[in-house]
């Protein structure tokens, strides 16, 4: 079923019926046989696996993009059918051993062991991103449902995923796109266009991406789900990130770096018009957060700190890794923003997830659209100039059994002194200062609170003058 394409003008329908036939069949795992020596290839080595740049599909048309491909192997043994789409029809891209390099070292022998059947892992996608004469790796698709890209003059980072399905929670399922079809670019465009099929046990997809390189690089989503059986935890437009820690926990790692994350908050813009800031944490145990919204406007992972003085790390330069801002395309209706931050005890496990989630099932019988686009850069200004929370710090009170909390706001804007509007619930409150920040501009919020005997405490804190709220809202779960 995946090697039958349209004759002519193939397109997002056709992927659309493929998924809906697939939806009304049992589920079949994908393929992972692979011979023993390519199965156990480890992070290390499976990354020393490389592609000859002139094998790239399109490599030699002089057009605006190009497309390379992942072997098999490691942690990616399943095999994934590509295409590509040209004067409207659709045409597998052939596997060829000779497509990649294994070097002289302990993966020269692998080409005795390839075969034409092996097929591909995952895809990247190359442009002229930073330079006219060369062309960088833009956005990549490997590993399940997974998928990122990077802005100009960044490097990767956080990435997304098609659909999440029970995340953070017991029994996780990871949907997984099963076929790609590349639509060949002309010589003036902008932007490159892909289809997906995705499978999973419980439903299948098929998405649309339109992916345009730049600062931002964005990239838009068009999906239709059929569920195969009734889906209650459906997370849509998930984003993935590493948290490890920052100037407020570094003291628990014994390092050399300030601070080490591809992420560092959380950042919402509801359907009430509220901006708001969510630090994130690598707690000793998973925590899990909702943030009930109607017709949400956006959210994201964020990379607030800035400047390679705030990472020092000049092999992973953290600095240059990407915000991701999630814009819905259409009303999304009631539901949550969900965070679950998972911990980790080093930097090379993804334990951050952000995604939308919607009280409604899905149900058999019934598609589900959804329509959104993906900005990977810088963090998305908002629309009403507000205030930022750019840094906070926590630490004793002047008296036992009391916290203090310093959180540094940029300029809101206003030519008015704006005043703290804070919420701990019932926990006791004092010594609240807003004070020009003299050092940096903006302005400094500080308070004290007394846990007392609570272990969990949610704190909102945000400035308000005599306009309104003039910042966006502080908001952190304080755990004893």
């Amino acid at each position: 079923m995946l090697t039958a394409a349209a004759p002519k003008a193939f397109g997002f329908d056709d992927v659309g019926l493929m998924a809906r036939d697939l939806a009304a069949r049992p589920y079949v795992a994908p393929d992972r046989t692979l011979p023993d020596r390519l199965s156990a290839l480890t992070y290390d080595t499976y990354r020393q696996l490389g592609f000859h740049d002139h094998k790239g599909l399109w490599a030699d048309q002089r057009l605006p993009f190009q497309a390379q491909f992942f072997h098999r192997g490691g942690l990616f043994p399943e095999k994934v059918e590509i295409f590509e789409v040209a004067d409207g029809t659709a045409r597998p891209v052939a596997y060829d051993p000779a497509m990649f390099r294994y070097g002289t070292g302990p993966l020269s022998d692998l080409v005795t062991l390839d075969d034409a059947r092996f097929g591909f892992a995952g895809l990247r996608l190359l442009h002229p991103l930073n330079r006219a004469d060369k062309f960088d790796e833009t956005a990549a698709f490997l590993g399940a449902s997974y998928f990122r890209a990077v802005a100009r003059g960044g490097v990767y980072g956080a990435s997304a995923r098609g659909l999440a399905i029970g995340a953070g929670e017991p029994a996780e399922e990871f949907p997984r796109f099963r076929a790609f079809w590349l639509v060949r670019p002309g010589r003036r465009d902008r932007s490159l266009t892909l289809y997906a099929l995705m499978d999973s046990p419980s439903l299948t997809g098929a998405y649309r991406f339109v992916i345009t390189p730049g600062a931002p690089t964005l990239t838009e989503v068009q999906a239709g789900l059929h569920p195969r059986t009734e889906v209650r935890r459906a997370g849509f437009a998930p984003l993935t990130s590493m948290f490890l820690f920052d100037p407020q926990t570094a003291g628990r790692f014994d390092d050399y770096r300030p601070r080490v994350h591809d992420s560092d908050g959380l950042a919402m813009a509801n359907g009430a018009g509220e901006r708001l800031w969510r630090p994130l944490s690598n707690p000793a145990t998973l925590q899990a957060s909702g943030f009930a919204d109607q017709t949400p406007r956006g959210f994201g992972l964020a990379q607030r700190a800035a400047g390679f003085t705030a990472y020092q790390d000049l092999e992973a330069r953290y600095d240059l890794r990407p915000s991701m801002w999630v814009e819905p395309l259409e009303d999304w209706g009631p539901g949550q923003v969900r965070l679950v931050e998972l911990p980790t005890p080093d930097e090379t496990e993804d334990n951050i997830l952000a995604e939308w989630r919607s009280p409604t099932p899905l149900t058999p019988g019934r598609p589900h659209r959804l329509a959104y686009r993906l900005h990977w850069g810088v963090e998305p200004t908002p629309p009403r100039p507000v205030a930022l929370a750019r840094r906070w710090r926590e630490a004793a009170g002047e008296a036992p059994g009391w916290r203090r909390v310093l959180i540094d706001f940029d300029e809101s804007g206003s030519d008015l002194t704006p005043e703290a509007r804070i919420n701990l619930g019932k926990v006791p409150v004092r010594h609240v200062v807003v004070s020009p920040n003299t050092a940096l501009g903006g302005w400094r919020l500080a308070f004290e609170f007394q846990p007392g005997q609570a272990h969990e405490i949610e704190q909102r804190a945000q400035l308000v003058d005599a306009r309104g709220p003039c910042s966006e809202v502080w908001v952190r779960r304080w755990l004893a």
